[in-house]
């Protein structure tokens, strides 16, 4: 039984289904009944709210270190994957055969293949995992520099109770 939007009333019929406080309905047995109805206090509940101030003053290098190595390693592998089925869906479709015939056709004699061009982006890839590891580790330390200067990053955390 809705009475506006937030507010209920709950109803208990008798065991014939019907509304025993309308009296429409003999109960079963004549032992009588009534119907129990609750009414919610409120439709406003107040949410408390836990607050806490986080202040980021130091990174750790050697976990920047470690944490840069893996992830840029798995993204290099990840992109690994991708140029590895990119490179199996040109080959299907034709179009590496159609680059070769190309420089064949220019008097440059030249075969792509898979692990030539795989070998290679693991190679430049592992240079630029070295070289992205170097600098996130160096902008940890440039943080740790600029955080003893202005008190680091403040953070305000909130939790609900």
């Amino acid at each position: 039984m809705l009475r506006e939007p937030g507010h209920y009333t709950v109803v208990i019929v008798d065991q014939a289904g019907k509304d025993p406080q309308t009296g429409q309905a003999e109960p079963i047995g004549g032992a009588p009944t009534r119907a129990l109805t609750r009414e919610p206090k409120s439709a406003v509940q107040v949410r408390r709210l836990r607050r806490g101030r986080l202040a980021v003053r130091k990174i750790d290098p050697g976990a920047v270190l470690k944490f840069s190595l893996v992830f840029y390693f798995c993204m290099l592998l990840i992109m690994m994957l991708a140029t590895a089925i990119i490179f199996a869906f040109l080959k299907a479709f034709g179009v590496i055969a159609n680059i070769e015939k190309l420089f064949q056709d220019l008097d440059f004699h030249v075969s792509i293949t898979g692990g030539f061009i795989l070998r290679w982006f693991f190679l430049i890839g592992l240079a630029g995992t070295i070289v992205a590891t170097a600098v996130t580790v160096f902008m940890a330390f440039l943080y740790n520099l600029i955080a003893d200067v202005v008190g680091g990053i403040e953070l305000l955390v909130t939790e609900r109770e």
